[in-house]
């Protein structure tokens, strides 16, 4: 596709500085619900399975004019076309970006459709032949990174819709803590270990494997091609390995956006087909979405730039996830690699430095437990921190008593970080005017939770093509791979040859 200006050298951009100093920097929350008596109605929206208010944000309708005026002259529309047209938008690996094709349907029109269809069937049919299998009652995820967060984090989220007989374990840590805590709970005659590695070499999970397989015989396993199962594209060194049961998925499938394909193995597992296809067909409806509602009235497209005007206006370092529904316990880990990982960039598409900030840090906990942890520095601070809230309207238990307080704790921090609370003695003093997002999903169902994992996919997309980064490598994380690769052998020789001092000397002490 065609080259797209720099945020930076559009007019918008310089509009928007200049809004900000004028309007801006000194924007009052209190102010802004004082003068506009429809400013909730204007900056709420729904879309497929999630409402938004955006109204505690500090913003107005003059800022976001100008928002989507830089989304406009950043060409974001176009981008986005290119991407669901199957272009090689990630151009430092000249590939096309397409997981968005797993999850839209057999009737997609795109070359890759039918193999995208017939690995779902495949692997949709191998799940349900494992719930039904009475025999298999542990199933251990071995994966990293996008192989382990996005099936961990929806394996949780979803424990309402989990077939019974069945109990997951993730193990993804090189630390073999992390894989000795599991095997401690399970026998190998019960067990389905699932290997999840598109090369079937990534070092941590290759190495728990090995691991895992070499307990597996010694407590009497006999039987690796039935206990085992690969979701990996070498499906040689998967045989080698012993597994015959694999399921491939292409290379313009990236990590943190593959719990839609084979990854997502344990979540069919857990929920059955149709729950699975639940959670695409929320994910698709989300898709429809971005791809044609208007700029104005597109969620991830507001989200995106809100992200945009925090981060490089107001300067904004983090946000903070606080999700009000034990059941998203993983979603803060999901949304950091899905964001810090995409848009934590240095250089623009054409290797060039950039002189603006990217990606936030992003963090969080559950709500209560996070208000007795770090709300304190939240409310009290020196440094505003966004919040977003995320609220479920309907509980899947049956403790009303406790889903009413849940929901008031939510609804009161967010009222509190706004309104703030005077007093002259200083120390219960609340500035106020700390701004928040409050996602609402009707229930926490696959579909829902299809339908928002897309639209944190698809704001993540905005927010990057406004930076004019590629959201779709991540480089970042090669170097440190590479250096422990060298240093490994060292703690059997103690050979420190060409180390830095403070290297050598940490290998001496941890030999």
């Amino acid at each position: 596709m065609a080259s797209r200006p720099r945020c930076d050298a559009t007019p918008a951009w310089r509009a928007l500085q200049a809004h900000f100093e004028d309007t801006g920097r000194a924007f009052d929350l209190h102010r802004a619900f004082e003068a506009d008596a429809k400013r909730f109605e204007r900056f709420s929206q729904s879309a497929p399975q999630v409402f938004a208010d955006l109204s505690k944000n500090l913003w107005d309708a003059d800022t976001e004019a100008l928002l989507l005026q830089l989304a406009a002259q950043c060409g974001v529309a176009a981008y986005r076309d290119a991407l669901f047209a199957g272009q090689a938008i990630n151009t430092t690996e000249r590939r096309a970006v397409k997981h968005w094709l797993l999850r839209a349907g057999p009737e997609a029109d795109d070359p890759d459709a039918a193999e995208v269809q017939q690995t779902l069937a495949a692997m949709l049919a191998y799940a349900e032949r494992v719930r039904a299998d009475e025999a298999i009652t542990d199933i251990v995820h071995i994966g990293i990174g996008g192989s382990d967060l996005g099936p961990r984090m929806a394996v949780a989220a979803l424990a309402a819709y989990r077939g019974p007989g069945k109990r997951f374990h993730f193990v993804s840590n090189i630390d073999g803590h992390d894989l000795a805590a599991v095997l401690a709970q399970v026998q190998p005659a019960g067990t389905l270990f699932i290997i999840a590695s598109k090369t079937f070499t990534t070092l941590e999970t290759m190495t728990n494997a090995r691991s895992a397989c070499a307990w597996f015989q010694a407590e009497g396993g006999t039987d690796i091609a039935r206990h085992f199962a690969a979701l990996t594209s070498n499906v040689e060194a998967a045989r080698a390995f012993g597994i015959t049961t694999t399921f491939g998925f292409r290379e313009w499938v990236g990590g943190r956006y593959s719990l839609w394909s084979a990854i997502g193995l344990p979540l069919a597992i857990a929920i059955g087909a149709e729950g699975f296809h639940a959670l695409l067909r929320g994910a698709r409806e989300m898709d429809a979405h971005f791809r044609t509602a208007p700029l104005a009235a597109n969620l991830p497209v507001r989200l995106g730039l809100l992200d945009v005007w925090y981060r490089n206006f107001h300067r904004f370092a983090s946000r903070s996830i606080a999700p009000y529904h034990g059941g998203l316990q993983r979603l803060p880990a999901y949304l950091q690699q899905l964001e810090m990982e995409s848009n934590g960039k240095r250089v623009d598409l054409q290797g060039a430095a950039l002189p603006y900030d990217t990606a936030p840090v992003l963090w969080g906990e559950p709500g209560t437990d996070g208000q007795h942890a770090f709300f304190q520095m939240l409310h009290q601070g020196t440094q505003s921190v966004p919040v977003e809230f995320i609220a479920v309207r309907q509980p899947a238990h049956a403790l009303p008593d406790h889903h009413r307080l849940l929901l008031a704790n939510a609804l009161a921090q967010a009222q509190a970080l706004m309104q703030g609370r005077s007093d002259p003695g200083g120390h219960r003093h609340f500035t106020g005017n700390r701004p928040s997002s409050f996602l609402v999903l009707e229930a926490l169902t696959p579909e829902s939770l299809g339908a928002f994992i897309a639209l944190q996919e698809h704001r993540v997309f905005t927010s990057g093509a406004v930076w004019g980064i590629n959201s779709f490598d991540q480089w970042g994380v090669e170097l440190g791979k590479a250096l422990a690769q060298d240093l490994a052998p060292r703690f059997a020789s103690g050979d420190n040859t060409g180390l830095d001092a403070s290297t050598a000397g940490l290998l001496d002490r941890l030999r």
